[in-house]
């Protein structure tokens, strides 16, 4: 795969992830809004997917600055 594809696709990707990590950590602490002992919203299951695709663009972009 050429250099530059694997770094647009790797920047959309982390793009992609630190978006919707912000609007989904948005979502739940608007839900835990009245509670007294609300709990970590970096740790809710809902997350993980987003922290997933973060990881995923990482790797890419490690792999790309290894082959450059």
């Amino acid at each position: 795969m050429p250099q530059p594809v694997l770094s647009l696709v790797s920047v959309a990707l982390f793009v992609i992830g630190i978006v919707g990590n912000g609007f989904e950590m948005r979502k739940i602490r608007m839900s835990t809004e009245g509670q007294s002992n609300s709990k970590n919203v970096f740790a809710d299951k809902r997350n993980f997917k987003w922290y997933v695709l973060i990881g995923i663009a990482l790797v890419l972009w490690a792999i790309n600055g290894t082959y450059t």
